[in-house]
């Protein structure tokens, strides 16, 4: 830790994992856990994706990491004791074993371009939850209780160039997206609430998602394994010797990274480095080693077996749309809402009914219903459709082969005891606890350090609308505030673009005038101490924007891109958290680190000061209830970056 003695933090910022901590949560969000956890893989995957703002989904994170990493625990510590000592020669020794695991995986996926190209979409489509996510670990790994560390900016700038450096052209998220689409596969968003059904996710698929998923919830307090699981997940490379693609960060630069870390950490994180690595090279296997089974499951199966998944797949859905349409005397609506239903039965039936019996234009009614115009155009995509013609016709022609039905099990056994792991998982440094800060000081330690105080969550959704509720004082005041202008307007885009121009011009940079003469060093110190809290916390109001679940809105890259900004893209020397640190010592102000405890007693900043930041803070930890907020604050906040408040 880069702490001097008597407790002040000092450049560069060489942490290689944050203090180990307890985790507290409410007892309402453990008994809703509780039940989450309980579900279904594909249930929690959905959880942590688009509930970001409850404590309930981080106590969920912190099970599954607590299942998954014990599942590893004999072979982690051995493998971080076995590394040599010296950081170039420890990173060659995982390099090694990287690459051996990636050229036995990629002989297995070998044999899955060899598959018929309606399997092999398949294939892909069971993997596209993983390579979809791939680099998720990183989207909050930057945040105020991280920054500046030396390898937190390592990896942004890795995460920049995943995420397009500012390019969405270039996000790989876009360039996946483009091979899968090539490939004949069209998925929805990630977080759509459909994603994993259309992709056939297995089991096994969905818990592996949210094993990465919940990393990228707590990657402060698991930096070691958000080091491990990057540098493996990319070195052993999966997803691009599927799609065909090129890696976006280089094995050169992924080595110089890891040997980075390497140097930073002691024995524990090297430990906890080498686990993260090899629960990956578990979960690769599990899974390349699943996608291969699925694909040979799938090219065995028989034309009416495929047939009969097709309905399988559609029947929940189908409810009442088929109306008084019957089939072997009994509705459609009634076959298709039985639980139990006989996939054999329904398709001996359809096969003999005049469904299927080609009618005077020679398309049957069912192929004629799939046709554009047809009550069931769109329903099944272009493999189904293309099955389904295949099937009738060769019912048409008169083939009845006995139809035998296999199950679809690749994985499941061993989702079955990444399932149960889960739920068993009571990690034993979850605390169960109420959130009562005793001041602002201490607010401010727990939002800084949220991810270890979840249960002040509700505090924190208190203190933005406390501080919304006074701040409609502007509007009895309208365009009398000396830095504001709250009156009321009839809103259009160029409405509030002439409202921010007024502003900023007739209250902000014209009114200012320069010093006539220059202050001394104590006002000079005085006046930036008050100001020193907000800018240890610059850009904090962005860091949960632009993360997996939030890129769908242009507005959330853009905001993404003016968080990566104001951190230099993961140049330190950009870094505005740094251009701060640096300023204060200049100043001669020695603190610790926001993240550290000794913070609260630190007595350079007064206690009055702390307003504002904690509104930042509160504000950014819940991007969804106040988005329109944030876009306001964000509105604000740069364009009172200069002229007379702040010059």
């Amino acid at each position: 830790m880069p702490v001097t003695a008597d407790g002040t933090f000092e450049l560069p910022d060489t942490v290689a994992a944050l203090p180990v901590r307890p985790f507290e949560f409410s007892a309402a969000a453990e008994r809703q856990a509780d039940e989450w956890a309980r579900a279904s893989g594909p249930a929690m995957f959905g959880r942590l994706l688009r509930d970001q703002e409850s404590e309930a989904a981080l106590l969920l994170a912190r099970r599954i990491l607590h299942a998954f990493q014990a599942g590893t625990a004999g072979t982690a510590g051995t493998a971080g004791e076995t590394l040599p000592a010296e950081p170039a020669a420890a990173a060659d020794r995982l390099l090694d074993q990287l690459a051996g695991v990636r050229a036995e995986l990629a002989e297995q996926l070998a044999e899955l371009s060899l598959l018929p190209a309606e399997v092999h979409r398949r294939v892909l489509a069971q993997r596209a939850p993983l390579a979809l996510l791939d680099g998720c670990w990183l989207d909050l790994l930057s945040q105020p209780a991280t920054q500046p560390s030396i390898i937190v900016n390592r990896l942004f700038a890795q995460y920049c160039a995943l995420r397009g450096a500012g390019n969405p052209l270039r996000d790989q998220d876009k360039l996946r997206r483009q091979a899968l689409a090539a490939a004949g596969l069209d998925l929805p968003e990630i977080g759509a609430h459909d994603f994993l059904a259309r992709a056939g996710a297995r089991p096994l698929t969905a818990l592996h998602a949210c094993y990465y998923l919940a990393l990228s919830r707590l990657p402060a307090n698991f930096l070691p394994e958000v080091v491990g699981v990057h540098h493996a997940f990319r070195l052993l490379g999966v997803d691009d010797q599927l799609l065909g693609t090129e890696p976006i960060i280089e094995q050169s630069e992924l080595a110089a990274s890891l040997v980075e870390y390497l140097q930073l950490a002691g024995t524990a994180e090297r430990a906890r480095l080498a686990g993260a690595i090899g629960l990956v090279i578990e979960l690769e296997r599990e899974q390349v080693g699943l996608l291969v089974e699925l694909g040979r499951w799938r090219a065995g199966l028989s034309l009416e077996a495929r047939v009969a998944e097709i309905v399988a797949r559609h029947a929940p859905l189908a409810g009442s749309q088929h109306g008084q349409v019957r089939l072997g005397g009994q509705l459609l609506a009634d076959w298709f809402s039985d639980p139990n239903l006989d996939l054999v039965d329904f398709l001996e039936q359809l096969r003999e009914s005049g469904f299927v019996r080609a009618g005077s234009s020679g398309l049957s009614p069912l192929i004629r219903a799939m046709k554009f115009g047809g009550p069931m155009f769109g329903i099944f995509d272009a493999d189904e459709a293309e099955l389904l013609g295949r099937w009738v016709a060769s019912v048409q022609r008169g083939e009845r082969p006995p139809i035998e039905l296999s199950a679809e099990t690749a994985g499941d056994q061993r989702a079955a005891s990444w399932q149960l792991a889960i739920a068993g998982a009571r990690p034993a440094d979850v605390v169960i606890a109420e959130a009562r800060p005793g001041d602002h000081r201490e607010l401010f330690h727990r939002l800084v350090n949220i991810e270890n105080f979840a249960n002040t969550l509700p505090l924190a959704a208190e203190q933005v609308r406390a501080n919304l509720a006074a701040a409609e004082i502007l509007f009895s005041h309208g365009a009398g505030g000396r830095y504001t202008d709250a009156s009321y307007f009839d809103y259009s885009a160029e409405a509030l673009y002439q409202r921010g121009e007024q502003v900023y011009w007739d209250k902000l940079v014209n009114p200012y005038r320069p010093l006539t003469e220059l202050p001394d060093r104590d006002e000079v110190i005085f006046t930036q101490s008050t100001y020193a809290l907000g800018y240890l916390i610059d850009g904090a109001w962005l860091h949960r924007l632009g993360n997996l679940g939030h890129r769908e809105r242009t507005s959330d890259r853009m905001l993404a891109s003016i968080y990566a900004d104001e951190m230099g893209y993961g140049d330190l020397a950009k870094n505005h958290i740094t251009l701060t640190h640096r300023v204060l010592a200049s100043l001669g102000i020695r603190l610790p680190h926001i993240r550290d405890e000794r913070f609260r007693d630190q007595d350079d900043l007064p206690d009055d000061l702390y307003g504002f930041s904690l509104h930042q803070l509160s504000l950014c930890l819940l991007p969804d209830t106040f988005y329109n907020e944030l876009l306001g604050y964000n509105f604000a906040i740069e364009m009172f970056g200069s002229g007379e408040l702040r010059l």
